[in-house]
């Protein structure tokens, strides 16, 4: 468990620095794109894949696969698709999963 936290801390520092790069465009517009709206989404669908066999709530595994998903094939999608929106609906519903998935602590 400790060394899957450490895996997914790991690629979520790579997903930001991703879209931190793509925002401050420290590269030329062509690679700040790819970044921020293409590497970023594929990185948190990897994120969300290795996170789904992890979930305590059993009925949010598949689910996780599906925003991971998501994620992942909106990101080969044409920017400009009536599509490419799933990869941020994918990437919402991860993170809806991911906290709903976090114990309470009193």
């Amino acid at each position: 468990m400790r060394n899957q936290q450490t895996i997914q801390g790991i690629i979520s520092v790579i997903a930001v620095i991703c879209l931190a790069a793509g925002w401050v465009n420290i590269f030329s517009p062509e690679v700040s794109n790819i970044l921020s709206k293409r590497v970023f989404y594929v990185i948190i669908g990897i994120s969300f894949v290795l996170q789904a066999p992890f979930l305590s709530n059993k009925n949010f595994i598949y689910p996780m696969y599906a925003a991971a998903g998501l994620c992942i094939i909106g990101a080969f999608l044409p920017l400009d698709s009536r599509l490419a929106g799933m990869k941020t609906l994918g990437l919402l519903g991860g993170i809806i999963l991911s906290f709903s998935n976090r114990q309470r602590q009193a």
